[in-house]
């Protein structure tokens, strides 16, 4: 749908109406449920409806529920409705009109909202408000376009200080955010590249608009097609693709890059490290966000022993869950240094080991004593060579008798919950449903039986049970099942079809498909306690703190 060509103007989410409204996005879905006169969609799909600006700004009035809209705020949607998902296109667009620039210019609209916010506004405050909403927009969706606030700030602060004129490095700088916010220092030359050339682009007018001068950043791929190989930086910075397989092995399995052994297809992810590394002069260093599995993955065991053994890995910091833009599982921080002499160094005879996996997202990043924890090379370099901080950290502060006792009592007792928990179920004389008395969902949601909770289709009515609607769309007797770009297999609830049924009859699928839930929710629970239990008595008894008995 082009947004621009839409009788009603700009378009806005729901997370954005609750941004207007001052409220959260529940408050929002509750007023969908609760007020027939709520503005209907006027685009998007049924998991993620757009609604008219307009529209939505007179209901608010009207209800006084809104506040006043910002100049910026107008400014944004008319950048959404111009540009839709091409948002970074627009940033550029805008970054251009604030440097004077006339390539690429926006719609005439859009110009003249920016001249005149910025006879208010500074560019810098004005450009960096507007990165700061697509940052936003990027963290709502799960997007990992962009590192999250978050991330930056924890890579500004295990960052080191750095000496006047020191050159930085991020080799994918995106937008700029990690390379441009991370680090700062006196008379610090920037260098970057990024495979989207808009993104470079923008990231090149942020850093004109914010007067930095000693700024260059180039488009291309930093792997295949590295514009900066001569470039030996005092720190390099980054957060690059995850579980990216195509990223180049077959072309470049002779590089002089992989002085640590070739990455396997599956560890892009240390090729990028392997990249940024050999990027640093003697002394240098890399601040490299890592996801979390890439500590201990077998194919990558190789690369870390040498990291380990040539005494590279100084840190490894694991950081809070929700640290990143797109999930909840927790990224760390590897801290790397290039030896002085250009050899292998033997006075480094530890790495440290920082898990603050324990902390909320947004708490401090300073450990505690007992979240810190340096561990000899020699214990790092056995069969699995895991740079996981936590397995570290227990290891060292573990009660293996408490912890053993209280895992098996747990487990006993979930494996006895479960055996009450499944329903009774009898033979059944066949889906009688399948000769075509069924609804579709979208019919189901234009009649107003069916709404969204997130992603998630709920029932809007006492005609329709949430459980038994939700049964028949999991099942794959009845929903088609698209995996998405994160491997997950979401309902495609568009092409689901449910039986009609009586209200009763609801109640009681629902209640059986509840039952098989919790069933199924308890299954992975003992899956999760087995195999801490069997982790716990294998390493107590390896360790001797745990004894067999007669």
């Amino acid at each position: 749908m082009d947004h621009a060509s839409s009788p009603s103007g700009p378009l806005v989410t729901g997370s954005e109406i609750a941004r207007l409204a001052g409220v959260t996005r529940a408050a929002v879905s509750n007023w969908r449920r609760r007020y027939e006169d709520f503005p209907p969609p006027a685009g998007g799909a049924a998991n993620s409806p757009l609604y008219a600006l307009a529209d939505v700004q007179r209901w608010l009035d009207k209800q006084r529920k809104g506040q006043e809209v910002s100049p910026e705020v107008e400014l944004w949607q008319a950048m959404r409705a111009a540009y839709g998902d091409q948002m970074i296109v627009g940033l550029s667009a805008v970054a251009g009109v604030l440097v004077g620039g006339r390539d690429s210019g926006p719609p005439r609209e859009i110009a003249d909202r920016v001249r005149s916010l910025a006879r208010t506004e500074t560019p810098v405050g004005l450009v960096n408000g507007l990165t700061e909403r697509f940052m936003d927009s990027a963290r709502r969706t799960g997007s990992d376009q962009v590192s999250s606030a978050r991330v930056v700030h924890a890579v500004r602060h295990f960052a080191p200080e750095l000496r006047p004129g020191a050159t930085v490095f991020d080799p994918a700088c995106g937008i700029g955010v990690l390379l441009l916010s991370g680090v700062a220092g006196t008379g610090i030359c920037y260098r970057g590249q990024d495979l989207d050339a808009d993104s470079a682009r923008f990231a090149g007018l942020r850093a004109q608009i914010m007067e930095r001068p000693h700024v260059r950043l180039e488009a291309g791929d930093s792997l295949r097609a590295d514009a900066w190989p001569d470039l030996k930086a005092d720190l390099v910075v980054c957060d690059p693709p995850a579980g990216v397989t195509e990223w180049g092995r077959e072309e470049l399995l002779l590089d002089s890059r992989w002085e640590l052994g070739t990455p396997s297809k599956a560890e892009g992810e240390l090729a990028w490290l392997q990249h940024a590394y050999a990027h640093t002069g003697p002394g240098g260093q890399v601040l490299m966000v890592m996801p979390a599995s890439v500590a201990y993955r077998k194919a990558g065991r190789r690369i870390r022993a040498e990291l380990v053994r040539r005494g590279i890995v100084r840190q490894v910091v694991a950081l809070p869950p929700g640290t990143a833009t797109s999930h909840a599982l927790p990224v760390h921080i590897w801290c790397l240094r290039r030896p002085e002499g250009g050899g292998d160094s033997d006075a480094n005879l530890t790495v440290r080991m920082i898990d603050l996996t324990g902390n909320g997202p947004d708490g401090s990043l300073e450990p505690r004593p007992d979240q810190v924890a340096d561990v000899r090379l020699i214990d790092l370099l056995d069969d699995v060579v895991d740079l996981t901080p936590g397995s570290h950290l227990r290891a060292g502060h573990r009660d293996y008798p408490g912890e053993y006792a209280a895992l098996r009592e747990e487990l006993e007792d979930e494996i006895r919950r479960l055996a009450t928990v499944l329903p009774e179920l009898s033979r059944g004389d066949g889906p009688s449903w399948l000769d075509g008395a069924t609804a579709s969902v979208s019919d189901l949601t234009r009649a107003g039986l069916v709404a969204y909770d997130g992603t998630e289709p709920v029932s809007a009515s006492e005609q329709l049970d949430t459980d038994y609607l939700q049964g028949f769309l999991r099942s794959s007797a009845s929903t088609r099942r698209a995996t998405s770009a994160s491997g997950t297999y979401r309902p495609d609830v568009k092409g689901s079809r449910i039986p009609r049924m009586s209200i009763e009859q609801q109640r009681r699928y629902g209640s059986a498909f509840r039952a098989v839930s919790a069933f199924e929710e308890g299954m992975r629970k003992v899956d999760e306690l087995s195999g801490r239990l069997a982790e716990v008595a294998r390493h107590g008894l390896a360790s001797g703190a745990l004894t067999p008995q007669d």
